[in-house]
């Protein structure tokens, strides 16, 4: 167990308040508070020093890298559909012009606007609340992501034009990495160890079929998906931050981003 006078940031972890989190924060340590957020939340806890690990949007990360660094091994990824990153349309894609943006993820803004132009498409972004309806009364086209994309896409099959997971794969064959795991620089290096060896713990029991059929059946009592539908989620979102998972996200980062540097993990 941790000494009571450690810094109450220092035995935080942050976590998405999404589902696809659900894996590596089930039964963790009690030793550890977790902080819930959404994801560009995340990223200024981290800044604020709230919280010792958290799972922030790749961009973020990207743009925060004199104060922020990479825990290696874990990030939240897809090869492929990952069925919770859209876009939403009344229009076919090369006919929407505007598309509705939340603010609650960097990554998947920037990754929607850099689609579409590879496409030849360039429509006007508008910054809006998560909210289908509202959206897409006043845009052609809906960003959504998380569990809000998941449950309209249950919903709205039909409205669904694109998931940036899958395009993301077509466009360039490489996974995309839509978070990283990140720690303020000047965090304890023993406590961050710690938090990375109970997350890899975490991961390692998801593989067994008993704990995984666990986890699935304490989300879907939490949220409004069955078993079915978020067993196929968590095989759609990746945990697994390895060489072609590193690749993607240097590609994100020099092709989106545009911005040039190398990953720097610390080592955990």
């Amino acid at each position: 167990m941790m000494s009571v006078d450690v810094p109450t940031w220092q035995r935080t972890i942050g976590r998405v308040a999404f589902l696809n989190c659900d894996p590596l924060y089930h039964d963790l340590p009690d030793e550890w508070r977790v902080l819930a957020a959404p994801p560009a939340w995340l990223t200024g806890h981290l800044l604020r020093k709230d919280c010792l690990i958290a799972p922030i949007p790749a961009a973020d990360w990207a743009l925060n890298r004199e104060e922020l660094v990479l825990v290696p091994e874990l990030g939240i990824i897809s090869d492929g559909a990952v069925g919770s990153v859209l876009l939403f349309g009344n229009r076919e894609i090369e006919d929407m012009r505007d598309v509705a943006l939340p603010t609650d993820s960097a990554t998947s803004r920037r990754l929607l606007m850099y689609l579409l132009k590879k496409r030849g498409h360039d429509p006007r972004p508008v910054e809006m609340g998560p909210d289908l309806d509202s959206m897409l009364a006043r845009c052609d086209g809906a960003l959504l992501i998380g569990d809000r994309a998941l449950d309209e896409a249950q919903k709205n099959p039909g409205l669904v034009r694109m998931d940036l997971g899958m395009e993301w794969k077509d466009v360039t064959g490489l996974p995309m990495v839509f978070a990283v795991f990140a720690a303020p620089r000047e965090a304890p290096m023993h406590m961050i160890s710690k938090a990375h060896e109970d997350l890899m713990e975490a991961l390692r029991r998801f593989k067994d079929e008993d704990i995984r059929k666990r986890i699935i059946s304490d989300s879907s009592r939490r949220s409004s998906f069955t078993s079915e539908r978020i067993d196929k989620y968590f095989d759609e979102v990746l945990y697994h931050l390895d060489k072609e998972a590193e690749l993607g996200l240097t590609t994100f980062i020099s092709e989106v981003l545009e911005l040039e540097g190398s990953l720097e993990f610390l080592i955990a």
